[in-house]
């Protein structure tokens, strides 16, 4: 299936993968700080489970605003999708500066699948916006020009 303009199957996919990262990685992270010190293994995972919610509130967000100008296609729609892919795609690139500093080939992996799914949907969205509420086609196609027939001129009498 060629995914034109299926920014709402996009934000889905980018939610459904974004969540489960963080979710893992969470757990991760969690798991790590319990071993090493058992006082704050409490404070830790409440702390993974807020962060875990609100970064998976933001993604259901994303992806609301995504199937919401899919399905009406809307320009203003594709904007506010076309600003929050942009945010996405900054915070990617930042995560994956420091996760080339750090060596942690989790994050970076991770890192990298966000800045990918950011990009596809950035590249759908602008193809939503430039439709402009009409069908999302990969080529314009240049209509023929028709003549304008002159009436015949008659001799004159």
């Amino acid at each position: 299936m060629r995914l034109k303009y299926e920014t709402g199957v996009a934000t889905l996919i980018q939610f459904i993968i974004a969540s489960f990262f963080i979710l893992v990685s969470q757990i991760g992270s969690t798991a790590t700080s319990c071993l090493k010190d058992h006082r704050n293994c409490v404070i830790n995972t409440i702390t993974a489970i807020i962060f875990f919610i609100v970064v998976s509130l933001v993604f259901g967000a994303v992806w609301f605003i995504g199937y919401a100008a899919q399905d009406r296609r809307s320009k203003r729609l594709s904007r506010l999708l076309i600003c929050a892919e942009g945010f996405i795609t900054l915070l990617a690139l930042f995560s994956l500066k420091l996760n080339l500093h750090t060596h942690s080939i989790p994050g970076l992996v991770a890192s990298l699948g966000a800045l990918a799914m950011s990009i596809w949907i950035l590249t759908l969205a602008f193809r939503l916006l430039r439709a402009g509420g009409g069908r999302v086609v990969n080529h314009s196609r240049s209509r023929p020009r028709q003549r304008i027939r002159k009436p015949p001129v008659s001799p004159a009498v």
